[in-house]
């Protein structure tokens, strides 16, 4: 259970019991100090499973971010803690003072991740590799793009294109044609586009949860039937060249074989299993 749903909370509650339900909120500059978790009395809870720090403030020193989240997990009033929304050496940097100092770390990152937005790929997903951080994706159908709703219907441009998506590239053709290219992957396993979307990102590890939300009982139904499917290695292979993106700078540069060659030397022919070039 989120935060944005927490006036709603007393139902879950009374039907299931505090100990079958899991919470996870998030927290921005503006919410800290006493007030922050001041919604602990209106979620009728003494304590949080999982508290976010929804994005990074550029104002806020991460060393006094991450001694007041230990300080909140020392009094008990959270169990674990999280990161949103946060450049890598941030996040990074918060994970190794908290190792040194014996505070608490950083359990998971959350961003925006999906066959629309592979750009986390750069930097933030080998980061959370290298520290073991659970992925948390939100927008996993890039708001609706992902599901078929504007390459199946035969909405024209104009009506897709207007508010966000259009201002965040979802609906560019080369998107389009990513979302295409997912429907056509649909299409093969007798499933939804959603389900397809969605299961690309729980491919990509046991780590990477896609969260998902809905409009309506059935999108999240339809959602919820992801698990089920099974994505082979040529299905794969189609969704992650038709959605590639550029690493950029440092990491083509190290890919060049110039400069793996000079780096690597003779250890090279032992690293890649390929010959040393002549």
């Amino acid at each position: 259970m989120s935060r944005g749903a927490d006036r709603n909370y007393e139902r879950p509650f009374e039907t299931l019991g505090r100990v079958d339900i899991t919470i996870s909120s998030a927290q921005l500059g503006s919410q800290s100090g006493p007030q922050g978790l001041r919604g602990l009395r209106r979620l009728r809870t003494d304590y949080i499973d999982l508290l976010w720090v929804h994005a990074w403030d550029e104002n806020t020193p991460y060393q006094e971010t991450m001694r007041a989240l230990d300080d909140m997990v020392r009094s008990g009033k959270v169990l674990y803690v999280g990161v949103s929304d946060t450049p890598a050496w941030v996040a990074s940097a918060s994970n190794v003072l908290a190792e040194l100092r014996g505070w608490t770390a950083y359990v998971g990152l959350q961003i925006e991740y999906s066959l629309l937005q592979r750009t986390p790929e750069r930097d933030l997903l080998p980061m959370a590799e290298e520290f073991g951080l659970s992925v948390l994706a939100w927008a996993p159908l890039a708001a609706g793009v992902l599901t078929g709703k504007y390459t199946r219907s035969g909405l024209d441009n104009d009506s897709l294109r207007a508010g966000s998506n259009e201002q965040r590239g979802r609906t560019s053709e080369a998107s389009l044609h990513v979302a295409r290219a997912v429907d056509a992957v649909a299409d093969e396993l007798g499933a939804s586009s959603a389900q397809v979307a969605t299961a690309w990102v729980q491919a990509q590890g046991y780590r990477y949860i896609p969260i998902v939300g809905a409009r309506k009982v059935e999108q999240i139904v339809d959602s919820l039937g992801s698990p089920a499917i099974t994505l082979d290695a040529a299905h794969l292979q189609k969704l992650a060249e038709v959605s590639r993106v550029e690493m950029g700078f440092p990491h083509d540069f190290l890919a060049a074989d110039a400069v793996r060659d000079l780096v690597q030397s003779e250890l090279r022919t032992e690293l890649d299993g390929r010959p040393k070039p002549a």
